[in-house]
């Protein structure tokens, strides 16, 4: 069986491509749609701000790390809207799918909010702790970014229960590891990020000789590489199991994508590991 997904057709230029995308994301989900549209649209006025504001913070501009996370909150809302939208018409409706969608607006906006808020001001808005508001800050955006992980997770139960009659078993499959490995890679590795007092081990505290636009360093241990890989499990492995599903008959896709599960797990547990003996992901 072939998904619906791997039988989109590219409109006629890419304009009428991104408006066909958008519509259909917010046919199939308008709130996280709608939420993940406006995130990513803050990356204007961001961005303009980043040509302009010639402040630094651990070396690179204040704005970077807002921009960076627009995208990846964004993206991560249009992912979940995407699957959601594959839910029978009533279970969308029902009230664990407006509690998860509830939860997710209201924790993406709190996230994006305080980090972009903190940029304007030239401050940090993680490891910020100088005073008790910071720490309770910084508090409130570990359990809201836990509360946004987890909605992954809760999604790939509801896709168990009912699973799309469009979607073949590989593809399914890799919805759901991909969801559950988000929560477990990416709010496991967040929370060793969090409970530090730096996502550097070893080498050079600073971002400015990064790892050009991810910004990881290249002196020592960044725990923020395994993050990343984790964070986006549930936008990888559905693009592996639609791989798997064209190239692989019947069940052999299947296994296929059982075993790039694991292989992705595995190796972001290892670079996880590299980054805590404090060894950079790629070495200067």
């Amino acid at each position: 069986m072939t998904t619906n997904a791997s039988r989109l057709h590219l409109a006629r230029s890419p304009h009428e491509t991104v408006w066909r995308l958008a519509d259909g994301l917010l046919r199939r989900e308008y709130r996280l749609a709608l939420g993940g549209f406006v995130i990513l649209s803050l990356m204007v006025p961001t961005a303009m701000a980043l040509a302009i504001d010639d402040r630094t913070l651990n070396g690179i501009s204040v704005w970077i790390k807002p921009l960076k996370f627009q995208l990846s909150v964004g993206l991560y809302l249009l992912t979940l809207a995407w699957f959601v939208g594959a839910l029978p018409v009533e279970t969308r409706h029902g009230r664990a799918v407006r509690i998860l969608v509830t939860l997710a607006l209201a924790t993406s906006a709190f996230e994006i909010g305080y980090i972009t808020l903190q940029a304007a001001r030239g401050l940090a808005s993680h490891y910020n702790v100088a005073d008790p508001f910071y720490r309770l800050m910084y508090t409130l955006m570990g359990i809201g970014a836990v509360t946004l992980a987890a909605a992954s997770p809760a999604l790939a139960v509801l896709l168990l229960r009912h699973r799309p009659q469009a979607w073949s078993t590989a593809f399914w499959l890799s919805v759901l590891l991909g969801l559950t490995l988000t929560f477990v890679l990416g709010a496991g590795s967040g929370g060793v990020l969090s409970a530090g007092n730096g996502h550097w081990i070893g080498g050079v505290r600073s971002d400015a000789t990064g790892v050009p636009i991810f910004g990881w360093s290249r002196t020592g241990g960044d725990l923020r590489v395994a993050h990343f890989l984790g964070l986006h499990a549930l936008q990888i492995m559905p693009v592996l199991g639609l791989i798997a599903e064209r190239w692989a008959p019947g069940r052999a896709a299947s296994f296929v994508v059982c075993a790039a599960a694991l292989a992705y797990g595995v190796a972001t547990l290892f670079v996880f590991v590299q980054a805590l003996r404090g060894i950079p992901f790629i070495p200067a």
